[in-house]
């Protein structure tokens, strides 16, 4: 059985990557990490490491199936968060600013792109049976960023990576008119420069499980459950038979792995973590978010419905949470509503939850309730004052109940406390067209571009601003001075792709 095109794409890079994978030691003065392989720097600067990561993180958020779901977006970065901030030291002397997002797919997979953004598949997501689980695959993954790892390997691999490039880039048009053959190709093309990469892949895999017990550890997770998720991992992974799963592609998983992982946590002094409502309630939503399908909208139905036979309270929560979001996604607001006011009653005992507000809120514009929204989201900007999902959902709705000069002065203070935000550049770029701003709202529209990494397209929308009827000296002349620097910078970033 073969991968679906969009799977294809996804698998086709993450092996690219993987065959791309290796080590660039740190200077011992600035972090206290494990270091494998000999002194050399590769030649992937880490400036240019993140611009790989932007470039490619450009392609993922267009794919339709990166989950661009702000509350769980929240959750994986909030959650991704406190795991380097137990080790501040991960974000090595790059210092480099961690991503967590997440895509839809049902294989169990995660993975690590150059420069800090990691990924993490949904069904990944449902398969861990407790944040501490969750926690270890992060974990993983930011160590090999902390490592380099790609980065080493681009430097010191190239002629084995370029073999694998162009095999898997044959593969890739073949496969548009015949899948197996198509698969042939890569695996056959790709198979020398893996075989050759694997023992050094695997010594990687190790020092970023390392690397993830240290930072479990010092966050106060339960790092045997690293081994009991690895576990998981390999007994599903029999299931799989002409086809190699994604995870063992980028992640040789062996036994002697996860005996060496057992006997660093064997003398380790227990630490039971125990899970938040949020990582119940976000499991409940991926579920729904994973198949909008009828079908299997019903099997979701019939999962929450056998967790509120078992009467835990957390699952009671999260299983009402996941039927209201399911009648939310069918357009049954009142049903929604009624659904959330039973999951939060049963929370009541809980800390609140950002996440049982959100879909409050998300209720409310789904009616049209704009108003009501209003309230909502000004009374719960006092319980969680630094959700960017709330402040998002503050701006649609003054945008929404015709309030777009409000609107436009929240969000100005956004942009400048939260200057990588391209919401806050979409949305003012939504609150001018309100106002019929056209030389506003392109200017806007063309600062959330940049902050994607869109160089190009953003300079366009400059272009479009410029010869817009309502384009004032003062706008033309902002216009040509950020015109004129991202041509510059343009120019700089394909000249360094040159020299790299």
């Amino acid at each position: 059985m073969f991968l679906s095109s969009i799977q294809f794409r996804r698998s086709l890079l993450v092996s690219l990557l993987a065959v791309c994978c290796g080590v660039t030691p740190f200077s011992s003065a600035q972090q206290n990490l494990p270091i494998l392989g000999d002194a050399d720097r590769g030649s992937l600067s880490p400036l240019m490491e993140r611009k790989l990561g932007e470039e490619v993180m450009r392609d993922i958020r267009r794919d339709p199936d990166y989950l661009d779901d702000a509350p769980l977006l929240e959750y994986l970065n909030n959650f991704g968060g406190i795991l380097v901030a137990a080790r501040p030291d991960v974000r090595g002397e790059a210092n480099f600013d961690f991503f967590f997002f997440a895509v839809r797919d049902p294989v169990l997979n995660a993975f690590a792109l150059p420069g800090g953004f990691i990924g993490v598949h949904s069904g990944l997501i449902l398969a861990t049976q407790s944040e501490s689980e969750l926690a270890s695959v992060l974990a993983h993954e930011i160590g090999h960023v902390t490592q380099r790892h790609i980065a080493r390997m681009l430097g010191k691999q190239k002629n084995d990576s370029l073999v694998a490039l162009a095999a898997m880039l044959v593969g890739a048009l073949a496969m548009r008119s015949s899948g197996d053959a198509g698969a042939a190709i890569m695996m056959g093309g790709s198979s020398y420069a893996m075989q050759k990469q694997l023992n050094f892949s695997r010594d990687a895999e190790r020092e970023a499980d390392r690397i993830g017990l240290s930072i479990l550890s010092d966050g106060g997770f339960d790092t045997s459950d690293m081994v009991v998720f690895f576990n998981r991992l390999q007994t599903a992974t029999r299931n799989y038979s002409d086809v190699l799963p994604p995870y063992l592609l980028t992640h040789p998983l062996t036994s002697e792995r996860i005996a060496d992982i057992e006997a660093r946590i064997r003398d380790q002094r227990y630490k039971q973590h125990a899970d938040s409502l949020d990582f119940q309630l976000i499991r409940a939503r991926v579920r729904v978010l994973q198949d909008s399908s009828e079908k299997a909208m019903n099997e979701a139905q019939q999962i929450f419905d056998n967790q509120l036979a078992q009467g835990m309270k957390q699952q009671t929560v999260a299983a009402k949470y996941g039927m209201a979001f399911i009648a939310f996604k069918r357009n049954d607001f009142d049903k929604a509503e009624k659904l959330l006011h039973e999951a939060q009653a049963a929370a009541a005992p809980l800390k609140p939850s950002f996440i049982l507000t959100d879909l409050g809120i998300e209720i409310k514009l789904g009616a049209n309730q704009f108003a009501a929204a209003l309230k909502l989201i000004q009374a719960a900007q006092h319980q969680f004052p630094l959700s960017r999902t709330l402040a998002h959902q503050y701006a649609s709705a003054l945008i929404e109940n015709k309030q777009a000069e409000q609107a436009i002065v929240f969000l100005r203070e956004q942009a400048i406390l939260y200057r990588q935000d391209p919401d806050v550049q979409t949305l003012l770029a939504k609150a001018y067209a309100a106002q019929g701003k056209i030389a506003l709202q392109s200017m806007a529209l063309a600062e959330a571009l940049v902050i994607n990494g869109s160089l190009q397209e953003a300079i366009i929308q400059l272009g479009i601003a410029r010869k817009a009827p309502d384009a004032r000296f003062y706008e033309l002349s902002v216009i040509d001075a950020r015109e004129s620097e991202l041509k510059e910078k343009w120019k700089d970033e394909q000249q360094a792709m040159k020299d790299r």
